[in-house]
C-alpha cells in the first residue's frame, strides 16, 4: 500500500476539502470544453488560409491581451473577493465562445473574429487563471499542496487528451459551430461550481488593485532567483520546443491524415501528461525540486526533437506523449516552488506572472515555429526547436544556480 501511494496520485486533497472538490470538478468540465476550442480555432484558421504562419499569428495575437490580463488579474485577485472575480470571468468567457459559434455557423465565416474573440478570451483567461491559483493554498494545508497541484495537472491533462481527440471527431462529423457551443455550455458548469463556494477574500484584507499593486508583485521577484528560474526555464521549453502551430500542416500533409489526425497530434502530449500526472504519488518526497524541473525540461526538448524526425505516426504520438509526461512533472514542481515561496498577500500577483509565462510562452512558440517552418520547412522547425530547448535548459541551470539547487523547505 505504501508503494502504491508513492506511485499513484494522492487523492487526499479531494477527500479533505469540499471547496477543492467543487473547484476541481467544475474546472474539469470547463477545461474539456475549452480544449475543444483550442483545436477548433487553429483548424478553422488553417482551412481559411492554408497557412501555418497564420495559425501561429492567431496565437501570437493573444499574447499581449494575455499578459495584460494576467497582470491585471493578479492585482484583482489580491484586492477583491476571488470568488466574485471568477464568476464574472466565466460569464464573459462564455460570451466570447458564443461569438465564435455564431461566426462558424454563418454562410461565410470570417477570419477576423478568430483573431479578435480569441484575443479577448486570452485576456479574460489571464484574469481567471491566477485567481484560481491564488485560491488553492487557502483551501488546503501546505503539506498537501504538491498533491493538490498534481491533481490539478490530472485535470488539465485529462482535458488536453479528451478535448483535442473529441474535437477532431466532432469537427469532422458535426462541424465547427457545435464544438464552440459545447464550450459555451462548459462555462455554465464552471459558473455553478464557483457559485457554490463561500466568499474568498485575500488574507489580510487585500491590496488596492492598480499599477502600484502590479509593481509591488514584480519587485518581489528581485533577489528571488529560484522564482525567476521557474519562469525562465518554462519560456525556454515553450518558445523553442512547442510545435503545436505546425500540427494542422503535419497532420494533413506530413502524415497524410485529416481532422482526426490533427486532433491526435494535439491530444498526444496531454495523453502522456495525464499518465505522468496519475503517477505523481512520488512528488511529495522530492526535495531537490529545481533539479527535477531542469531534468524534466531536458527530456521534453529531446522528445520533441525526436518527434521531428519520426515519419511513423504511432511513434510520433508516443514521443509527444513522453514530452507531455516530462512537462507535467516540471509543472507540478514549478507551481509548488511558487506557492511555497510567496506570501498570500502577493500570491495573486506572482501567480499572474506564472500564468502569463505558462500561457504566453506557447503563443510565442507558435509564432516561432510557424516562422521557421515558413523559411525552412516544418520538420526542421520541430527538430531545431527541440534541440534549442534542451541546450537552453542547461544554460538556465548554469546561469541561475539558486534555482537549479532549490530544495523545498521541510513542512
Amino acid at each position: 500500500m505504501a508503494v502504491r501511494r508513492r506511485v499513484l496520485a494522492d487523492l487526499t486533497p479531494l477527500r479533505a476539502s469540499r471547496e477543492f472538490r467543487l473547484l476541481w470538478g467544475g474546472q474539469l468540465v470547463n477545461f474539456l470544453g475549452t480544449q475543444l476550442t483550442v483545436v477548433a480555432v487553429p483548424f478553422q484558421v488553417y482551412l481559411l488560409t492554408r497557412s501555418s504562419l497564420a495559425v501561429g499569428l492567431v496565437s501570437l495575437a493573444q499574447l499581449v491581451p494575455l499578459a495584460v490580463g494576467s497582470l491585471l488579474g493578479g492585482s484583482m485577485a489580491d484586492a477583491f473577493d476571488r470568488r466574485r472575480v471568477l464568476l464574472v470571468t466565466q460569464v464573459l468567457l462564455a460570451a466570447m465562445s458564443t461569438g465564435l459559434a455564431l461566426n462558424a455557423a454563418g454562410r461565410h465565416p470570417a477570419l477576423w473574429p478568430l483573431f479578435v474573440l480569441t484575443s479577448v478570451s486570452a485576456g479574460l483567461s489571464g484574469i481567471d487563471s491566477p485567481t484560481r491559483n491564488a485560491v488553492l493554498p487557502n483551501l488546503l494545508d501546505r503539506a498537501t499542496l504538491p498533491a493538490a497541484f498534481a491533481l490539478w495537472q490530472v485535470l488539465i491533462q485529462t482535458g488536453q487528451v479528451a478535448g483535442p481527440a473529441l474535437a477532431g471527431l466532432l469537427v469532422g462529423h458535426v462541424g465547427l459551430a457545435p464544438v464552440y457551443w459545447i464550450d459555451v455550455g462548459s462555462f455554465a458548469v464552471a459558473f455553478a461550481s464557483v457559485a457554490a463556494l463561500p466568499a474568498l477574500p485575500p488574507q489580510g484584507g487585500g491590496r488596492r488593485a492598480g499599477f502600484r499593486s502590479i509593481g509591488e508583485g514584480l519587485r518581489y521577484l528581485r533577489g528571488h532567483q529560484a522564482l525567476q528560474g521557474t519562469f525562465v526555464i518554462d519560456l525556454d521549453a515553450m518558445i523553442f520546443g512547442m510545435p503545436r502551430a505546425l500540427f494542422p500542416a503535419l497532420g494533413t500533409r506530413y502524415f497524410g491524415g485529416g481532422a482526426s489526425t490533427v486532433g491526435l497530434l494535439y491530444a498526444a502530449p496531454g495523453a502522456g501528461a495525464l499518465v505522468g500526472a496519475v503517477l505523481t504519488g512520488w512528488v511529495s518526497i522530492v526535495r531537490r525540486q529545481g533539479r527535477a524541473v531542469v531534468a524534466a525540461v531536458m527530456v521534453w526538448g529531446a522528445a520533441i526533437a525526436l518527434f521531428g524526425v519520426s515519419r511513423w505516426l504511432p511513434l510520433a504520438l508516443a514521443l509527444l506523449g513522453v514530452a507531455g509526461a516530462a512537462d507535467v512533472v516540471s509543472a507540478v514542481f514549478r507551481n509548488t516552488i511558487l506557492q511555497l515561496s510567496v506570501p498570500d498577500s502577493l500570491r495573486g500577483r506572482l501567480s499572474a506572472v506564472h500564468i502569463a509565462v505558462v500561457t504566453g510562452g506557447p503563443r510565442i512558440g507558435d509564432a516561432e515555429a510557424g516562422a521557421v517552418a515558413a523559411l525552412a520547412g516544418n520538420q526542421l522547425s520541430v527538430v531545431s526547436g527541440g534541440l534549442a530547448c534542451l541546450v537552453g535548459a542547461l544554460v538556465v541551470a548554469h546561469l541561475m544556480p539558486a534555482f537549479a539547487r532549490y530544495a523545498r523547505p521541510d513542512p
